[in-house]
């Protein structure tokens, strides 16, 4: 079930990274330019921001099952009309249907699991969840690559096609419906504005899920400018290039192991607080080399290290927190996470340009909002069984514990 859910989440950076190697040849085939070839991007991206708002809280009213197979299916129906789409107006369409079926399965993955799992058991699915989800982005461009002499860019949709039947089997096969009618609300505007007010009014669920949010915004602005500040600043190859993104996609991996292994020993908030720290460290130092000293590589590689390790600490716990928070209204909470997620990357990759200081202060911004996010917004109760974290107290006598089974 976890690797079913994993492949839902992981569909936003297949269908976005795999086709990006055939951009130049799409765009002679069509007989059109590079811009309106880039709207087949932005629309995407726009479809998905879009179809988590819609879907999320329609899935809190429905249950989740039946959404997902309607989204995975017109996924896949919306791959097959991109690779056979005769004008690049037709190609923009399929792309919007499909980012609009990608948000559904992305958002109803994480209301799934914060259906069935809360607080440290929850971030540990969570970051097995981006454990497995974080091999995509890293795979799509190099299989996109490897694909697109034999088959084609139409045939890398054919494969994206392939890849929505193949979400189809999963969720008939082994994920269940997770919300149970009696935890369901009916549906309707004033359902959904109710819902919304319910997630936007908890302040707790707010300052976590704002957490999540400019965590990705940093990790995605290092995504955005780190090909040209690594290529054109530093000096690298485009294969050298590829290699420190590989090493530093490992390091997300390794951070979000070892965060899943540690929280059985501490709570989510105390690892997700030694994640925004971490951040806001790098993006501080990141900034200072940047902006005052030489933009050196020994010094720049290692902390742009840093920014996806920090983020292996950061996600999982944010999520899980957060959703925890509005339980009964998984979907919406995941909803607003997850365009706002989306919002802020697109929002952020021009804003970090290709410049290594511009790259830097987009980092040391999100960190900042992350880290007053956290520390003010989500501060936890003092009553610790009131929110299910522990209170100020309760993190100290953690600590002490802690220290004393080392001892």
């Amino acid at each position: 079930m976890l690797l079913a859910l994993a492949l839902l989440s992981a569909i936003a950076p297949l269908a976005t990274d795999m086709y990006l190697p055939g951009l130049p040849a799409l765009a002679d085939d069509l007989g059109t330019s590079t811009s309106a070839i880039q709207l087949t991007l932005t629309t995407f991206m726009a479809g998905l921001g879009i179809g988590q708002l819609i879907v999320g809280p329609l899935s809190d009213g429905w249950g989740r099952r039946r959404l997902l197979l309607s989204g995975t299916a017109v996924f896949a129906v919306s791959g097959l009309l991109c690779a056979l789409a005769p004008t690049v107006e037709l190609l923009i369409a399929a792309r919007l249907l499909q980012g609009l079926s990608g948000g559904a399965a992305i958002v109803l993955a994480r209301a799934v699991i914060a259906d069935r799992a809360s607080g440290d058991q929850a971030a540990k699915l969570f970051s097995i969840l981006m454990i497995i989800g974080s091999v995509a982005p890293v795979l799509a461009p190099v299989l996109g690559g490897a694909l697109l002499d034999p088959i084609g860019w139409r045939g890398i949709f054919w494969v994206l096609t392939g890849t929505g039947i193949l979400m189809v089997v999963a969720v008939l096969t082994v994920i269940p419906e997770t919300l149970e009618p009696a935890r369901r609300h009916g549906g309707g505007l004033a359902a959904h504005a109710h819902n919304m007010r319910y997630v936007l009014g908890n302040r707790r669920y707010v300052g976590y899920a704002l957490t999540f949010v400019f965590g990705f915004g940093a990790l995605f602005s290092y995504i955005a400018a780190s090909p040209f500040v690594v290529q054109d600043v530093l000096g690298l190859t485009a294969g050298q290039f590829s290699v420190v993104f590989g090493v530093n996609s490992l390091g997300l991996m390794a951070a979000s192991i070892v965060n899943t292994r540690l929280l059985g020993r501490f709570h989510a908030r105390q690892m997700l607080r030694f994640g925004v720290l971490l951040l806001l460290a790098a993006g501080v130092a990141l900034t200072a080399e940047s902006t005052v000293g030489s933009a050196d590589r020994a010094v720049v590689l290692p902390l742009l290290f840093l920014i996806p390790v920090a983020i292996g600490f950061t996600m999982g716990n944010a999520t899980a927190l957060a959703q925890s928070k509005v339980r009964k209204a998984a979907g919406t909470g995941s909803a607003v996470m997850g365009a706002g997620q989306f919002g802020l990357g697109a929002l952020v990759s021009p804003l970090a340009g290709g410049s290594a200081a511009g790259m830097a202060i987009s980092i040391l911004v999100c960190g900042s909002v992350a880290v007053l996010a956290l520390f003010a917004l989500a501060r936890p109760s003092r009553d610790p069984a009131a929110t299910g974290e522990p209170g100020a107290a309760g993190v100290a006598s953690e600590r002490v514990a802690s220290e004393q089974s080392s001892a």
